[in-house]
């Protein structure tokens, strides 16, 4: 698959509309940038056309990638003449399947320039997976701190528990609203206190839930004070290159899906060998280990990644990691970000300006309001002219009547969504003082009548410009009009 760089004879129907109007004039006139990614619209029209076919405007690739027609269409043809068995094997069926596996394995290494004297690839089922697998492992003790942003995923959030269990401490550094960003002097603090024992710091590349892109120099920074870092980068890696010859993180969770749409069901641990041997596996399970006895009752782990891939791998579908891979790599991952950056500055510019006849604005939108060290992911509420708040679901609702797809709730990412809805410890305290359990939303809602979540739009590979202007057009619709009581 080669994507071509000649000009684009029509974009008609792209998204259900024609972008070469006086709106994408004036959006080329004022992002130049965007002609040098004229070559992902012939990419939309080949591997994409579904989109276009359903008058679909899809701007959820925060929650999951979209598959190009030729991802599958290579994999199929891979199953359909191969035979393959389980790899825990050397018979034919299953050295050929091995022999694929690892070339996934490689070009995982090789697309993130990690090089495999220093990195090893861990596959799991998702970057939560990854992030599980590094929780529950990790040498904590009564010595250890574990340091992680406000701003993390659930499954980072979830690591506080294996540490916590092992008495290690437990710290947060906030984030500052509007810009939902991590102040670097408050973090510097943080990191000049490590504990005695292991430390950990985990902070995500890029926010899911407002796109704000933290600084991968922190990496170094923590390092040479005696930490051990994770940086997940589920979030970062679908539209950003992140070169492990640069930046040397112990650990990388990731998600496939995220990244290029197929196959589900794999994500990766990319670990630093040296970061790997301090983990201590709480279990073993077949594939891990190179020899257990249940009269001797003892076990050997197996070196490396296999001691930590639980159980038989994904094994069909790693080929379609690689085929992914090498989809990415013939696009241009530089180009993509180029593309969803420059659509991304347009929207904000746009949704910003938007005003009801009172002169209140339409939207509130959490996190940065420029292009400035952020990604492709926007989070929003739609406000009526007296500034009360529309409720999420509803706007899930009513995009999905105008065929467009986004996300609404907080994200997974609690602590982001505490600071930008300006909830408190005391609202968070009265939440789980209660009697009854009830969920995050009904907790806020009944009791402070703060709202518990925000609508998301993330872009991607194929997204183009009347995507964009088609949200537009559908967030206008609410000028002026009010929360129904």
């Amino acid at each position: 698959m080669v994507v071509n760089n000649h000009p684009v004879k029509s974009q008609k129907n792209q998204g259900g509309g024609d972008s070469r109007g006086t709106g994408f004039d004036q959006f080329r006139q004022s992002h130049p940038e965007y002609e040098e990614t004229k070559g992902l619209d012939d990419l939309r029209a080949k591997e994409f056309a579904r989109l276009d076919e359903n008058k679909h405007v899809y701007l959820d690739y925060t929650g999951g990638g979209l598959y190009s027609d030729s991802q599958l269409n290579e994999h199929m043809q891979i199953l359909k003449r191969g035979i393959f068995g389980n790899p825990h094997s050397n018979n034919p069926s299953s050295l050929a399947i091995t022999r694929l596996d690892q070339h996934a394995r490689e070009r995982v290494l090789n697309y993130f320039n990690a090089s495999p004297e220093e990195y090893v690839a861990i596959f799991t089922q998702n970057a939560s997976g990854a992030l599980k697998l590094v929780g529950e492992s990790y040498p904590f003790d009564s010595q250890s701190r574990y340091l992680l942003t406000f701003d993390n995923h659930n499954a980072a959030n979830g690591i506080r528990e294996f540490a916590r269990a092992k008495g290690a401490s437990i710290t947060y550094v906030p984030v500052d609203a509007p810009d939902l960003r991590i102040n670097g002097n408050e973090l510097k603090r943080y990191l000049e206190k490590p504990g005695k024992g292991n430390n950990l710091f985990v902070f995500p590349a890029q926010s899911n839930f407002s796109g704000v892109q933290h600084s991968l120099d922190w990496i170094g920074q923590a390092q040479s004070l005696g930490w051990d870092v994770l940086v997940d980068a589920a979030a970062f890696v679908p539209t950003n290159r992140f070169d492990l010859n640069v930046w040397h993180p112990d650990f990388v969770p990731l998600s496939f899906y995220k990244m290029f749409g197929y196959p589900t069901g794999v994500g990766c641990l990319i670990a630093k060998k040296v970061a790997l041997k301090k983990l201590r596996r709480p279990w073993f399970s077949g594939g891990t280990i190179k020899v257990v006895s249940v009269q001797g009752d003892s076990f050997y782990l197996a070196d490396g990644e296999m001691g930590f891939e639980d159980g038989t791998i994904n094994y069909l579908n790693l080929p379609a990691v690689e085929i992914g891979l090498k989809f990415l790599n013939e696009v241009g991952i530089d180009r993509i970000h180029n593309r969803v950056i420059s659509l991304t500055g347009w929207l904000l510019e746009n949704l910003l300006a938007l005003h009801h006849s009172n002169g209140a604005p339409v939207l509130e939108i959490y996190g940065p309001r420029d292009t400035a060290m952020r990604g492709a992911t926007i989070a929003m509420n739609f406000h009526d002219p007296h500034g009360k708040v529309f409720n999420f679901h509803e706007i899930e609702e009513s995009a999905g009547k105008h065929n467009i797809s986004l996300r609404t709730g907080c994200f997974c990412n609690p602590g982001a969504g505490e600071i930008a809805f300006g909830l408190t410890k005391a609202d968070m305290s009265d939440c789980f003082e209660k009697e009854e359990r009830a969920s995050f939303e009904q907790c806020i809602i009944a009791s402070k009548g703060k709202t518990a979540g925000a609508v998301r739009v993330s872009l991607g590979i194929a997204t183009n410009f009347s995507d964009v202007q088609r949200f537009l057009e559908y967030c206008r619709e609410f000028t002026d009009r009010a929360v129904k009581a």
